[in-house]
């Protein structure tokens, strides 16, 4: 198990769970709307709008690790609700507010409340790559096909 250390925002409602797993075997951790004093009613969002919902939290991940945010896959069946840049990036040196930009991609308006379970986070490894150029690239049997040359879609 990886620490993750947070810490609240100045206008944050401490009353609001921290991440939680659910169930013993999630992988990722539910995170939750925390909207300021002034924004507690929520917003809703018009279908195909994007938003930056925020969770009133700050983090620190360890060196060598990320956390990834990504969609919730009921709200995403149910009500088109998701996020665009999934899985999102949090790098370990990060220390900004934690927001996560939500897309409705449904056909009607959603409301999003505070304290609603919004996105999972997941907690990965990080390797870094050393990047060399090399003219000389090995030989594949799918060569330098394309996008969709491994078959029909």
């Amino acid at each position: 198990m990886v620490a993750i250390k947070l810490s609240w925002l100045e206008n944050a409602d401490r009353e609001i769970a921290l991440p939680s797993y659910e169930t013993a075997g999630a992988a990722g951790a539910d995170i939750r709307a925390n909207f300021p004093l002034d924004q507690r009613d929520g917003l809703v969002l018009q279908p195909g709008a994007r938003a930056l919902i925020p969770t009133g939290l700050r983090l620190e991940i360890p060196l060598g690790f990320e956390v990834q945010v990504r969609p919730r896959s009921g709200m995403a069946l149910k009500h088109g609700i998701t996020l665009p840049n999934s899985p999102g990036t949090i790098d370990s040196d990060y220390r900004g507010p934690l927001g996560v930009i939500v897309l409705n991609s449904g056909d009607m308006a959603f409301q999003v409340t505070h304290g609603m379970r919004i996105a999972q986070i997941v907690v990965a490894p990080v390797v870094q790559g050393q990047f060399v150029l090399d003219d000389n690239l090995s030989e594949t049997d799918r060569g330098s096909g394309g996008f969709g040359s491994t078959g029909v879609a």
